[in-house]
């Protein structure tokens, strides 16, 4: 049996770094993802005065408390990572001192108006260009209040980091649950944060600083298990998060007939522990906008191994993957068209026909995603001589991917980029 370690979670990475910064005392976080979007956050933190060092394998933040943070000389720049655009807005928001956020890429075409429409509600000075960055912020007195019609984990966490600097409670709600990372980064360094459903709060007070551990990001194990399933090969996956909002892309493997076992262990702020796959042909299935949230970024694989799959299988409600890093619905037709898989998409639903067998029909064009570049990696399992147009975006999330996955399906046929 194959055996795989992901590596560390982005997303994790990202809030811990943030929060470490705010909060009072030493922070050291073990197991940190460095990747393009986590160097955008250090020197985000950076500019703001927060002293970072490595220590081994680990980062030491020196956390400058809520108000400690200082005026950086000139915008911050976030790269592509939307999180950390979102995010440090909120914290900005109720800094003492103007700020800009930009960033670059993809990042710039990604709309922002739904995070500055939410952290207005608080009485936040933020500003878009006309819904895209940069977000221009200054001084507020923000007021906690009840917040709705959430639909991301982003624009929520934005809120809940804005509410620690509001007077009296803030509380967001979700439409739909989405990944609870920030709120159990909250509670881990002492915040008053509470969690019912798609109802979260927290009050405003202070952070003190604790040791984090990141797990490994299943989002990065997603197309391993994919190559897995597509090549018939057994495969265990080990020190995985296992946080249970982002587990949906298991979920719906196994309603299309996949056994897959999972045993975590429970840990504080998150569950961590093992998968192991256990390869069975892939039936069709259908899935609900409900069952979204907990694997968006696992969409274009799981429309992959639909395209693999008997029968016909539809995807729901997956509108908001048109702004990704790249209009992710659209990337994931031309990935599909390249590999000989009919799909469309129409009336909000991802339909995708199986077919016995993937045929190249044209080189896999990423788009710049690197969610769409490791689809293609997955399906060149069972594709000799796949050919992937700019691999290199994958550095945005896991700059080792091609020397993992190439370990465990080494190269067949002429392989002209990536793998």
């Amino acid at each position: 049996m194959k055996s795989f370690s992901p590596p560390p979670d982005k997303s994790i990475t990202i809030r811990a770094l943030l929060l470490a910064a705010i909060a009072a005392g030493s922070t050291r976080i073990e197991n940190p993802l460095y990747c393009e979007d986590t160097a955008a956050a250090l020197r985000c933190l950076e500019a703001l005065g927060v002293r970072l060092c490595r220590e081994g394998g680990a980062i030491v933040v020196e956390g400058r408390g809520l108000k400690g943070l200082i005026r950086p000389a000139g915008p911050l720049d976030a790269g592509e990572s939307g999180a950390l655009a979102r995010l440090l807005a909120g914290i900005l928001a109720g800094q003492d001192f103007p700020s800009e956020i930009t960033g670059r890429g993809s990042l710039l075409r990604r709309p922002m108006g739904a995070t500055e429409a939410a952290l207005k509600k608080l009485g936040a000075r933020i500003k878009t260009k006309n819904g895209f960055l940069p977000f221009a912020i200054k001084p507020a007195r923000l007021k906690g209040c009840r917040v709705g019609g959430i639909e991301s984990a982003q624009v929520k966490s934005a809120l809940l980091l804005a509410g620690l600097y509001a007077s009296g409670r803030t509380q967001v709600k979700e439409n739909l649950i989405t990944r609870d990372h920030t709120e159990r980064l909250l509670a881990l360094l002492g915040a008053r944060v509470t969690k019912n459903g798609p109802l979260s709060g927290v009050e405003p007070g202070p952070l003190t600083a604790r040791p984090i551990a990141v797990p490994g990001d299943i989002s990065s194990a997603a197309p391993f298990i994919a190559a897995a399933l597509l090549g018939r090969t057994p495969l265990r996956i080990t020190g995985c998060g296992l946080n249970p909002a982002r587990l949906g892309f298991i979920a719906a493997l196994r309603k299309m007939g996949v056994k897959i076992t999972v045993s975590a262990a429970e840990s504080f702020p998150e569950p961590a522990g093992e998968i192991v796959v256990h390869p069975s042909p892939l039936k069709a299935a259908s899935f609900a906008p409900e069952d979204l949230p907990a694997m968006i970024d696992e969409v274009p694989l799981l429309a992959l191994l639909a395209g693999s799959a008997r029968g016909t299988s539809r995807i729901k409600g997956a509108e908001s993957l048109r702004a990704k890093e790249s209009d992710r619905i659209e990337s994931t037709l031309a990935l599909l068209a390249s590999l000989g898989v009919k799909a469309a998409y129409a009336r909000g639903t991802l339909t995708v026909t199986g077919a016995k067998k993937f045929t190249l029909k044209a080189p896999v064009e990423t788009f710049g995603d690197h969610r769409i570049a490791m689809a293609a990696a997955a399906a060149s399992a069972v594709c000799p001589g796949l050919e992937i147009k700019n691999p290199g975006c994958v550095d945005k999330s896991y700059p080792g991917f091609y020397r993992d996955f190439k370990r465990l399906w080494p190269p067949r046929g002429a392989q002209k980029d990536g793998i």
